[in-house]
């Protein structure tokens, strides 16, 4: 962090922001960070990963008490879907810290312009499919298969469960307020077990993740008002065209 300019310090200040509002109004959203990271400073994808995932503990607390206060996480069903995907991420956050280790910086953001393209290709998708109405939440042995993937994958690049898991549990017909619900409880067990993996190789600039997490744990109460009060498909649109935008430039930034 000593080393980096003012413009670069403000720019992934600004991206933490951007990423808190996205991870309680839409999901996609904590890979913000975890950009800027890796496009604005020199860490190696150990730190990248490992100093990302770090400021997702306490936004996933975060989020999941507002979501706990606003009732979703009260829900039986929402909590079952929230458990199981907490209980796999405890067995695949891991094994992708583990594959972290062994990856290099080209195939890191090789990785992460395919999760960026996916991703906004998923939102989109959820956009142009929105089912008449919702189903129920899908079966345990789904909801677990999909939570072990998500954590893999999470472990990998340093992002949080809402990335991945809310756009493919909409896509399973779970409603939006509820997926989002869950992939906070995931995203908890994910940054926690990633953080402890990758403290362990000292792979965590602690100022960075400071200056990352603080104000995206602003975004995340604005994105849960968002979540609550507003319409979000103008800011899914905007989210979707920048990830698409963006995962070119990270695959050969890499």
């Amino acid at each position: 962090m000593a080393g980096s300019s003012v413009p670069v310090l403000v720019a992934l200040a600004l991206l933490g922001l951007a990423g808190g509002v996205g991870i309680t109004a839409v999901g996609p959203g904590g890979v913000l960070p975890t950009i800027g990271l890796f496009a604005l400073t020199g860490l190696t994808p150990a730190q990248v990963a490992g100093t990302a995932i770090v400021t997702h503990v306490a936004t996933g607390l975060l989020a999941t008490a507002a979501f706990t206060r606003s009732g979703q996480l009260r829900e039986p069903a929402t909590r079952r879907t929230a458990l199981v995907l907490a209980v796999s991420a405890v067995v695949g956050t891991p094994l992708g810290v583990l594959v972290n280790s062994s990856v290099s910086e080209r195939m890191f953001g090789l990785v992460l312009g395919v999760f960026v393209a996916g991703v906004a290709a998923l939102v989109w998708f959820r956009e142009r499919r929105r089912p008449a109405a919702p189903r129920a939440h899908p079966p345990t042995a789904v909801v677990a298969g999909m939570g072990f993937a998500v954590a893999v994958a999470a472990g990998v690049v340093g992002i949080g469960g809402p990335m991945l898991t809310v756009p493919l549990l909409v896509a399973l017909g779970v409603p939006v307020l509820e997926s989002l619900a869950s992939a906070q409880a995931q995203s908890v067990v994910i940054a926690g077990v990633g953080t402890v993996g990758y403290v362990a190789q000292g792979g965590v600039d602690w100022p960075l993740a400071v200056l990352v997490g603080v104000p995206e744990l602003a975004g995340v109460l604005l994105g849960w008002r968002i979540a609550h009060a507003l319409p979000t498909r103008h800011l899914k649109y905007a989210l979707i065209t920048t990830l698409f935008a963006l995962a070119p430039y990270l695959a050969l930034h890499g």
